[in-house]
């Protein structure tokens, strides 16, 4: 690996941290006139009309989230319309004073959704091969290439991959520096949304290790004509979704047509503010072509924790929200919190997490507010085998790594201190109340070190992996009855200094909060399609 890559990615990791005396640099303030658009669209593209398909997938979320997943389906457009629907499609749409925005299935800072979909199939029952764009906005696909000639539609297809990439201009215009880290959880949260659509329908997720120019050249990123340079996108990942894994053949099929690409891509915003560091920090944290995903094999652990929720997956996928305040006094029962944290550590066929088959490189100190029968005070869940001896030689010396009582004897949790951590958790979350307010806070501290000693793209893995924890979160608040909401903005050192470290060995990347949501009863909420089954039933 060239040391200057791997210094470019340290550079940038240390001039975008938040700090107690100063921000990272930002835009200063939001340029409303030249908001990015926050629907990317290929004019002249054919469009194919996708039908609303979740609610024929009535599996229980109690049953997916602990691996039990129906017979999976044969692969065609109506489970691969109800893939997209719940796992990129709109949840509904918020209005207040004239201003009407939408809501997604996955979570995005700010929620501004610089992740933009691909689906690339060799023909299936309904689908035509090639690439095809998804528009959330419409639940359409848009046939961005076709795929030479690529005979008949097999009767019955084995998978399709789902091509991610980011704008980061989205969310350049908002956070300037710190965009490329929250592109990178949203590419994250959003594995993990596919990871939980795709188990409703029988099916599992599989990563490929192409690199950023073979997906760019798959999915027509590389093709610049008519394309400003801030609306570009950069190739993130691909997923393979199917029954099962797969094969070299199949993915060959793929990628060897060659293909005639049709459209133009929208227009995002009149003018752009140029963030070269984010570009700068891209191309350093290239994936080469061959870089590989390395599963791990992590300890064998019991069957998940059971959780309450009798609501199926689709209707909890598409209830989730980000809470924007909590009331200070909602208590979250034991049982429920050990579920959630359980729910955060691997195991075989188990989503979300089995869509990222890699050793756990990121760990949780979580701020314990109001947990019932748990005192207050800083504890740690280390998420993989050997971790929890790694962060004891690497944090202050003085913490207790206490057993918790009433914990399950599985669960990889210490008390590192008693007392109360609500001034601690407000002002290391860019002093904002809702780190505070709710019934606990999480701060994810990743194996920065040892993960840049493989690879310069390892460093926005490990934002992928914080955006898995964050959206397993998510849900499992939900499925609780509570609510949870990332938090991107905190002083990094601060955290660093409250722990007790002094290097770049661990790292805080990603915070998170859950407790009893405020809502805002001045927001009017409508449902996300008016032809789909829950606008004529009236949720969203």
């Amino acid at each position: 690996m060239s040391a200057k890559p791997l210094q470019l990615v340290y550079d940038y990791h240390r001039e975008s941290k938040h700090r107690l005396d100063r921000y990272a640099p930002g835009p200063g303030g939001l340029d409303w006139a030249n908001q990015p658009e926050p629907f990317r669209v290929f004019q002249g593209a054919e469009l194919i009309e996708l039908p609303f398909e979740a609610d024929a997938h009535p599996a229980p979320f109690a049953l997916i989230r602990a691996g039990h997943r129906p017979s999976p389906l044969p692969v065609g457009l109506a489970p691969i319309a109800a893939l997209l629907e719940l796992s990129f499609g709109l949840s509904a749409w918020k209005s207040y004073g004239g201003t009407r925005w939408a809501l997604r299935c996955n979570p995005s800072s700010g929620n501004l959704h610089p992740t933009e979909c691909y689906l690339v199939t060799a023909a299936c029952p309904g689908l035509a091969a090639g690439v095809y764009h998804y528009v959330s906005r419409d639940h359409c696909l848009e046939r961005r290439a076709d795929a030479g000639d690529p005979g008949p539609p097999v009767a019955h297809a084995e998978g399709v991959v789902l091509g991610l990439s980011s704008l980061h201009w989205r969310e350049a215009w908002k956070y300037g520096l710190r965009a490329y880290r929250y592109c990178q959880h949203d590419v994250g949260h959003a594995i993990a949304a596919v990871a939980y659509a795709a188990a409703v329908l029988g099916w599992r997720v599989h990563p490929l290790p192409w690199g950023d120019a073979q997906l760019a050249g798959l999915l027509g990123l590389d093709r610049q004509e008519g394309v400003e340079a801030g609306d570009r996108e950069a190739p993130d990942l691909a997923l393979w979704v199917g029954a099962d894994a797969p094969t070299q053949t199949q993915l060959e099929d793929l990628l060897s047509p060659s293909r005639r690409f049709f459209g133009s891509a929208n227009r995002l915003s009149p003018h752009h503010r140029d963030w070269p560091e984010v570009g700068v920090v891209g191309q350093a944290c290239e994936r080469a072509r061959g870089a590989p995903i390395t599963a791990g094999i992590g300890p064998a652990r019991p069957t998940l924790l059971p959780t309450a929720s009798p609501l199926p997956a689709a209707s909890l996928i598409r209830q989730r929200r980000s809470a924007v305040d909590f009331d200070g006094v909602t208590r979250l029962a034991s049982e429920h919190w050990f579920a959630m944290l359980d729910a955060l550590l691997p195991r075989p066929e188990v989503p979300p997490l089995d869509a990222w088959p890699p050793v756990p490189r990121v760990h949780l100190v979580l701020f314990v507010h109001r947990v019932e029968g748990v005192v207050p005070g800083l504890y740690l869940l280390a998420r993989s085998d050997g971790a929890a001896q790694a962060l004891r030689e690497g944090l202050r010396k003085d913490w207790l790594w206490a057993a918790v009582p009433g914990a399950p004897a599985h669960l990889p949790l210490y008390c590192l201190a008693q007392g109360d951590t609500r001034a601690a958790a407000r002002q290391i979350a860019c002093h904002q109340d809702i780190a505070s307010d709710g019934c606990f806070a999480v701060a994810m501290l990743a194996e920065l070190d040892a993960a840049l000693r493989e690879g310069t793209w390892r460093y926005r893995e490990l934002f992928w992996e914080c955006g898995l924890v964050g959206q397993t979160l998510y849900l499992e608040a939900e499925a609780a009855g509570v609510r949870g909401t990332g938090i991107g903005c905190f002083f990094d050192d601060a955290v660093h200094a409250l722990l007790g470290i002094g290097d770049t060995r661990w790292q805080s990347l990603y915070h998170f909060t859950v407790g009893g949501p405020v809502e805002d009863r001045r927001l009017q909420t409508e449902p996300p399609y008016s032809g789909s089954a829950a606008a004529s039933s009236g949720s969203g």
